[in-house]
């Protein structure tokens, strides 16, 4: 068993012919409502993209947005554990889809910034877990207190990194894995250099760099791993990061080398692109392998 702990957003989305500049306005086209949130997307992705099972520590407010991530979340077969806050609303996002399938997100944590570390499940569930994945749309204290209990019990502890933000070197210290983006790379090494010379300031036994429509890398056991982008034509590339990272985390529980769980990871992605929405566009763990031996990317 796989536990996330993070953040749950209904997301808001409209499509535009291209995201508006500072102080321009932007006549948009359709609008939907979808289930998002890194925690969210990446719990989706282990269960239905990665096959594997998964638990959530989220929070949530008492109001009708935590209704729709609710069902979502139940529907892929991810096992929760809800905070209720009262005071807070359930958070959300809005996002601006180009015609070019780029997007630009702004967040409201709502419920999100009431996630404790007094919040984590029992420690007997905890050490039946393999893995604890976590990202930044939650305290940062809290997030630290989580890896701290899941190192405690034995279980690897995954980061990624984003939103994009400083940590500190207790956090680092804690870490199996780190997954972020380019921009994320240079924020935590602070370093504006080189994607080698980034990795070479941080010091986390695996550290994965996702490259967009370049492919993925990393660098684990001193050696810098390369894995090609599928070809695909995109159509929405939000949540295909999240997708994965939960593709990547579930292929390791089942015991496939960082290599492989690049591979997979980086087709589960390119098939996320494809479809509209963050936890709407996840592949199957049927559709990823289908898409694995047919494409002809590497």
């Amino acid at each position: 068993m796989i536990l996330v702990a993070g953040s749950a957003n209904l997301d808001f989305v409209v499509r535009a012919s291209h995201i508006p500049a500072p102080g321009e306005t932007v006549l948009g086209r359709d609008f939907k409502t979808f289930s998002g949130g890194k925690g969210a997307n990446q719990a989706v992705a282990l269960a239905i993209a990665g096959g594997v099972a998964t638990t959530m520590i989220v929070s949530l407010g008492n109001d009708a947005f935590a209704a729709p991530l609710e069902a979502s979340l139940n529907a892929a077969g991810v096992r929760l554990h809800i905070k209720r806050v009262a005071d807070q609303p359930t958070g959300t996002a809005f996002i601006c889809v180009s015609d070019d399938a780029e997007n630009a997100i702004t967040v409201a944590p709502g419920a999100n910034d009431s996630l404790r570390p007094d919040d984590m499940i029992p420690l007997a569930d905890l050490a039946q877990c393999s893995h604890l994945l976590l990202q930044l749309e939650t305290p940062l204290p809290t997030v630290t207190a989580f890896a701290i209990a899941a190192r405690q019990q034995g279980v690897k502890v995954v980061l990624n990194a984003a939103p994009a933000q400083s940590l500190p070197g207790e956090l680092l210290a804690l870490l199996d894995i780190l997954i972020v983006n380019e921009g994320e790379l240079a924020v935590v090494a602070n370093h504006a250099g080189s994607i080698e010379e980034c990795l070479e300031r941080i010091h986390v036994p695996c550290v994965v760099v996702t490259l967009g429509s370049r492919g993925a890398c990393a660098r684990v056991d001193g050696q810098v791993l390369k894995q090609a982008a599928f070809p695909v034509t995109p159509v929405d590339t939000t949540g295909a990061g999240d997708t994965f990272c939960g593709a990547f985390v579930a292929a390791l529980s089942h015991g496939q080398n960082v290599a492989q769980a690049l591979r997979q990871a980086s087709a589960a992605g390119a098939l996320a692109c494809t479809k509209p929405g963050a936890q709407s566009s996840i592949p199957t763990h049927a559709e990823v392998q289908t898409f694995l031996n047919s494409s002809i990317a590497p």
